[in-house]
């Protein structure tokens, strides 16, 4: 569940939901770290099978393929088993089609909206009590755990940061002095860097951005009790300061200043500051080269800090006659040495905590990423809350117009309907 008060997903644009929830790494809060496995964990053995998998993922392209496909030769010649990488067309689509035909693969991407509607159904095998002592970082395992279970293995994750354009920074005179800390130096420094056909700030039209706001409020969707707490006064405050920013014209949606999506914005340089994830990193490296830019923590709001986190789980199915050989496939993904051979190659952050000292000294210039993640939100593990959150960001486009009890005290009803 998320955290309230002080705790841990994707762009409008197709291609950063598909950075978002496919290739990378919401959730709960953040405590102590560990695996946080619940009083009703499957503690069965696994079905041993002939050792050989199938692995589904659905790819962000060529590298997050090459990735996968090296660690399942290396994890099959190291463990005498046979791994087998299929890539997903459609990933929902072809496991809902195999969990119903009772022939699904063995190992696959779970998604955190698809989540808690395969762990009700049954269609996920629970084995986060079997996984030892790998120590993922609280929050992930509180998003991966649905009715006190915890499910699977989260496989890496992603935060949101403020990701400046340098030139323009450092064009409207500004310094690292001049690093907003809270709500009111934002709108200011936005004001300053809406110029010459340039908007200060920008971000996407959805909660999985928006939410930011809502979490530095001190609000969010769910409480620590699995309330739904949508309409929250900290919630209407938020809102109402990002009301405030769009119509000041400091600030704007992508679309509304010709870009499909964040990190388009600010390397076209039509906007000097934008809300994104991990995954903008190499989206301006392969779109954007030329652009200079620099990643700083987001301001704090009145309930203090805030951020939205993003991932995926090593799923393993409840039908999979593999799953013996699974598990050791996704204990072998969980080592330190995949997980930064995985934050390497993909721009991801690790999922275990064992590794955070070592990806922050290899990439200095993220740490903003990996320090928002004890303060981060994400998606509340409810089966339906996929359409909760679609139909919330279809009102987020007319946020400018809206009435924000009524459109909250909407989703504050739809999210308790899906509220066991």
């Amino acid at each position: 569940m998320m955290k309230r008060t002080s705790r841990v997903l994707a762009a409008g644009a197709a291609a950063a939901l598909l950075f978002g929830l496919t290739a990378c790494g919401g959730g709960g809060g953040f405590g102590e770290t560990g695996n946080g496995g619940g009083d009703n964990a499957d503690t069965s053995s696994p079905a041993a099978g002939d050792g050989s998998i199938t692995v589904l993922i659905g790819s962000s392209g060529d590298a997050e393929t090459n990735f996968v496909q090296s660690a399942v030769d290396e994890w099959s010649q190291e463990s005498g088993n046979t791994g087998s990488l299929q890539l997903a067309s459609d990933l929902p689509q072809q496991l809902a089609q195999g969990f119903a035909a009772g022939s699904p693969p063995d190992v696959f991407y779970v998604s955190t909206d698809a989540f808690a509607g395969w762990a009700e159904n049954g269609s996920l095998w629970a084995y986060g009590d079997q996984l030892g002592d790998f120590d993922y970082h609280q929050s992930l395992v509180d998003t991966f755990t649905y009715d006190g279970t915890f499910y699977c293995a989260p496989k890496d994750f992603s935060t949101l940061a403020l990701v400046i354009n340098t030139d323009l920074w450092e064009k409207a005179g500004l310094t690292d002095a001049d690093l907003p800390t809270d709500w009111d130096s934002l709108k200011a420094t936005a004001e300053k860097l809406t110029a010459d056909g340039v908007v200060g700030l920008s971000f996407g039209p959805e909660w999985q951005r928006v939410g930011t706001f809502m979490a530095q409020a001190g609000g969010g969707l769910m409480n620590d009790a699995g309330q739904a707490i949508v309409d929250d006064p900290a919630n209407v405050t938020a809102l109402t300061y990002v009301k405030e920013l769009l119509a000041s014209g400091f600030a704007a949606y992508p679309a509304d200043i010709g870009a499909g999506w964040g990190g388009e914005a600010i390397g076209a340089g039509k906007a000097a500051m934008v809300i994104e994830g991990n995954w903008v990193i190499g989206a301006l490296a392969n779109d954007f080269p030329d652009v200079n830019y620099k990643i700083a923590a987001l301001p704090e709001g009145p309930g203090g800090p805030g951020t939205l986190q993003f991932t995926n789980c090593w799923g393993i199915a409840a039908d999979s006659p593999n799953q013996e050989a699974a598990l050791d496939f996704v204990k072998f993904m969980s080592s330190d040495e995949q997980q930064m051979a995985n934050a390497r190659a993909l721009g991801v952050m690790p999922a275990v905590t064992t590794v955070k000292d070592q990806w922050s000294s290899e990439f200095p210039a993220q740490a903003p990423f990996i320090d928002g993640a004890d303060n981060a939100q994400g998606f509340p593990a409810l089966a339906g809350v996929q359409a909760v959150i679609t139909e919330f960001n279809n009102q987020l486009v007319g946020l400018k117009d809206a009435d924000l009890n009524q459109m909250l005290g909407t989703l504050q009803g739809d999210l308790e309907a899906i509220v066991p």
